[in-house]
């Protein structure tokens, strides 16, 4: 299953039923766990582990080092889960020493072409990025969020889980967990209640969300004013509490 032109580094190391498609190159240090298929002309480098049954489409690249001026070599990593469907032109960098040295990617993720993630990204599981979102480095991306096409996300920023972008978004500081967001820069623009219904979130936990979203974006409130109700709406209903904790982690403030 691998094709007579691709170029397998003797010391990578292939799973099960792994397929490797023409003039694709693997490096020797990346490891490809069972079922995943590798289209043409795709270059897989760095230390990058991939597991199983990955779908990768023709002229990504892979653990490539990442475009950082301070990087020097450093032997950091890439991993990327299972499930995960990668399309075409995607560029996936490797860690850098000045973070935990890792980027990650992890399951079922449907990450559309030309989509870049820096190095030291963190993107969890089941997420959507539409062509061309853009992570700068070190950004973190909570489980369901979905990124519209062309959104751009700087540096060190956060978005929550279930969040949405709109097209063409850019992103300067954190998006809360269930916000929808759109503009340059992005603003936030009701909750994702559409999303959260389809994920099965019960009428009562979208009446806590709303509740929750109007303590944040509607009644005034500072930012330390409306943490402290949140936390207290946390205790009635539980889904605030992602939230909440959002909150109380977030270092460059959130969108407005």
């Amino acid at each position: 299953m691998i094709h007579e032109t691709a170029i397998v580094h003797p010391g990578a190391q292939l799973g099960v039923n792994v397929s490797i498609g023409p003039y694709s190159i693997i490096g020797e240090h990346v490891q490809i766990g069972d079922g995943t298929t590798v289209a043409a002309h795709v270059v897989i480098s760095g230390h990058t582990t991939i597991g199983c049954d990955n779908q990768i489409f023709q002229f990504c690249s892979l653990g490539e080092v990442p475009q950082d001026k301070k990087y020097a070599g450093e032997p950091t990593r890439l991993e990327i889960g299972d499930r995960n469907i990668i399309r075409e032109f995607c560029t996936f960098n490797l860690g850098t020493v000045q973070d935990v040295g890792v980027t990650r990617v992890g399951n079922d993720n449907w990450i559309m072409a030309y989509v870049h993630l820096a190095h030291d990204c963190q993107v969890a599981n089941n997420t959507i990025f539409a062509n061309n979102a853009s992570l700068a480095g070190h950004v973190h991306v909570g489980d369901y969020a979905i990124l519209g096409g062309f959104t751009g996300v700087h540096q060190f920023c956060k978005i929550g889980a279930h969040v949405m972008t709109g097209i063409s978004s850019v992103v300067f500081k954190d998006i809360p967990p269930y916000v929808m967001a759109a503009g340059q820069p992005a603003a936030p623009h009701g909750l994702n209640s559409e999303g959260l219904k389809r994920r099965g979130f019960t009428p009562a936990a979208l009446a806590g969300l709303k509740r929750a979203y109007k303590i944040l974006y509607r009644e005034g409130l500072s930012f330390s004013e409306a943490q402290i109700k949140l936390s207290e709406l946390a205790l009635e209903v539980p889904e605030v509490a992602l939230m909440s904790d959002f909150l109380a982690q977030s270092e460059r403030g959130i969108i407005r």
